[in-house]
């Protein structure tokens, strides 16, 4: 069993910035591709950036250049760092991680945390 915790949301004005994280837990074997994804309400869920376990990270172009996403390996963890923040980034942003457990290799999904930018 393999269990995502994420923190770091909450309140900020525009301009402003937040760092997530996203730590896993349990049976873990090795973690393959992480990700962080969002949505917004009456919106589909939408990928926000990803990193594979080589470090090579990809980004949806509304974020390029404000958010910057790594990885810890030694710590399971993954990170968000998004600066410039807009009104339009507010969503429940969820991580994701594609994970080698000694049984299989799933998609695991954290419970999200709410990101409000004000304007």
């Amino acid at each position: 069993q393999v269990q995502l915790v994420e923190s770091g949301g909450g309140l900020v004005q525009a301009g402003g910035s937040l760092r997530l994280s996203c730590a896993a837990s349990g049976s873990i074997f090795s973690i393959h591709t992480m990700g962080w994804y969002r949505q917004a309400p009456g919106k589909q869920r939408e990928l926000v950036a990803s990193i594979t376990n080589d470090g090579s990270t990809n980004y949806a172009d509304p974020v390029k250049g404000r958010f910057t996403i790594s990885r810890d390996n030694a710590k399971n963890t993954m990170y968000l760092q998004m600066n410039s923040l807009k009104p339009e980034d507010t969503a429940v942003y969820y991580c994701n991680m594609f994970v080698s457990t000694w049984r299989q290799a799933s998609d695991y999904w954290g419970q999200g945390t709410q990101v409000t930018v004000s304007s």
